[in-house]
C-alpha cells in the first residue's frame, strides 16, 4: 500500500514538471513577434519607408487582435477542440514569423503581426483555464511559470535580434528566426499525449449560465489588467527606441530591454510564488506596483543617470503584476471553467486597453520628438492602479461574480 501511495506522488510530480514546462515552450513564443522590433528600429528605418507611429502599429496591431480572439477562443475550441486550436495557433504564430523574411514593406509587416496576434489570442485565451484544471491548487505556481516565460520570450528576443540581424546581415532574417521556436513547440504540445486534456471537446457546449459580460466586477477587472499591460506594451515597443534616440546603440538598448524582461521573468515567479501564500493577495500587488511607479517615475526624470536601477524597477514591477493580475481575477470563482471565462474577458477587454499605449507614445514622439509625457502618464496609470486594487477583497468575490 505504501509504496503506491509513494508512486502516485511522485507520478503526481513528474506530471505537475511536464505541464510546467510545456507551458514554458508555449509561453516563449507569445512575445517575440512583437518583442524583436523595437531593437531593430533603426535598421528597419534604413532599410524601408516607416514612421514611429507605423512601427507602434506593429505592436498595437497583434494586442488588438489579442484582445479579439479573447472574446471567441472559447466558442472556437468548443467548434473544433482545445488540442487542434492551440496547435494551429503555433502554427499561425510560426507561419508569420517566417513569413517576415519576404517582408518588402509596412503592409506585408502589418500582415504578419495581425496573423502572429490571431494565434498568440487563442493560446492566452485557453490556457489560464487549463492550467487551473491541471494544477489545482498549484495553480497560482504554474501561471507564474507561464507568465514569468512569456516575459523570457521577450528577453531573448530583443537581446538576440540584433546580434541575429548582424549575423544574417538583416533584420528580415533576425525577425523570421523566431517562427523556429513556434515550430519546436508545435512538435512538443503534439507529443503532449494525456497532458492538458481538454475540458471541453469539440461539439460540446457548456451550460447556460448568467452572463459575466454584464457583471461589474469582470469589467473593474478588465480595466485593472488593461492599464497594468499598457504599461508592459509600451516599455516593450519603445523603450530601445527611447535610449538609441538618446545615443545608445541597438545592441546597447536591446541589452537593457533584455535585462528589464530577465527582471520581469524573476518577479514573474517570485511574486505570484509570494502571493500563494495568502487568501488576499493585495498587499503582494501593491508591492509590484510601487516598484512599477519607481521606475516609470525614473524613466522620466532621470533615464540615462541610473538606466539600470530603472530597468530593473519597471521589469521587477511590470513582471509582477502581469501574472497578478490574472491570478487575482480567476481566484473571483473555483471552477476552472468559469474562472477561465472570467480571465478571457479580462484579456480581451485589457488587450484593447492596452493595444492604445504604444500608438499613443508613438504619436507622441512623432509630434513631439520624445517619449517623456508617455513615461509621465504611465506613472499616473499606476497611481490609479493603486485605487482600483483597494476593491479587490477576497471576501467578497463570490458576492460581486453571480453564477
Amino acid at each position: 500500500m505504501g509504496g503506491t501511495v509513494t508512486y502516485s506522488i511522485s507520478e503526481v510530480r513528474s506530471s505537475l514538471s511536464k505541464v510546467i514546462l510545456l507551458c514554458v515552450l508555449i509561453g516563449l513564443n507569445l512575445r517575440p513577434s512583437m518583442a524583436a522590433i523595437g531593437p531593430l528600429v533603426e535598421r528597419m528605418q534604413s532599410d524601408i519607408v516607416i514612421s514611429y507611429l507605423q512601427i507602434a502599429w506593429l505592436t498595437s496591431l497583434p494586442v488588438m487582435a489579442m484582445g479579439f480572439g479573447c472574446f471567441v477562443a472559447q466558442r472556437v475550441a468548443r467548434a473544433v477542440g482545445m488540442g487542434r486550436l492551440l496547435g494551429a495557433s503555433l502554427m499561425l504564430i510560426a507561419m508569420s514569423e517566417g513569413a517576415r523574411l519576404f517582408s518588402q514593406g509596412f503592409i506585408s509587416l502589418l500582415i504578419t503581426a495581425l496573423v502572429a496576434g490571431i494565434g498568440i489570442a487563442f493560446i492566452q485565451a485557453l490556457m489560464p483555464a487549463l492550467i487551473k484544471r491541471q494544477a489545482h491548487h498549484r495553480a497560482a505556481l504554474v501561471m507564474g511559470c507561464y507568465v514569468s516565460a512569456i516575459m523570457a520570450g521577450a528577453a531573448l528576443s530583443s537581446v538576440l535580434s540584433p546580434q541575429l540581424a548582424n549575423i544574417a546581415g538583416s533584420w528580415r532574417h533576425a525577425l523570421a528566426f523566431w517562427g523556429l521556436l513556434a515550430l519546436l513547440t508545435f512538435a512538443a504540445w503534439s507529443l503532449r499525449g494525456q497532458l492538458f486534456s481538454s475540458p471541453f471537446g469539440a461539439g460540446q457546449m457548456s451550460t447556460a449560465r448568467a452572463s459575466l459580460y454584464g457583471q461589474r466586477r469582470v469589467w473593474t477587472l478588465a480595466l485593472f489588467f488593461g492599464l497594468g499591460t499598457a504599461g508592459y506594451t509600451c516599455v516593450l515597443a519603445w523603450l530601445p527606441p527611447y535610449f538609441v534616440g538618446m545615443g545608445w546603440s541597438e545592441s546597447n538598448a536591446g541589452l537593457l530591454l533584455g535585462y528589464l524582461t530577465a527582471v520581469e521573468v524573476v518577479a514573474g515567479l517570485a511574486l505570484p510564488a509570494l502571493a500563494q501564500r495568502y487568501r488576499d493577495r493585495r498587499g503582494v500587488v501593491f508591492i509590484a506596483l510601487l516598484l512599477a511607479f519607481s521606475g516609470f517615475m525614473l524613466l522620466w526624470q532621470r533615464p540615462l543617470v541610473f538606466p539600470h536601477l530603472t530597468a530593473g524597477l519597471l521589469g521587477a514591477g511590470i513582471g509582477g503584476l502581469f501574472p497578478l493580475s490574472l491570478i487575482i481575477a480567476m481566484d473571483h470563482h473555483e471552477e476552472p471553467e468559469r474562472a477561465g471565462a472570467i480571465a478571457g474577458i479580462v484579456q480581451g477587454v485589457g488587450y484593447f486597453i492596452a493595444a492604445l499605449s504604444p500608438l499613443a507614445a508613438g504619436l507622441l514622439r512623432d509630434n513631439l520628438g520624445s517619449f517623456e509625457l508617455a513615461w509621465a502618464v504611465l506613472a499616473a496609470v499606476v497611481v490609479m492602479q493603486m485605487l482600483i486594487c483597494l476593491r479587490f477583497n477576497p471576501a467578497n468575490y463570490r458576492r460581486w461574480i453571480r453564477d
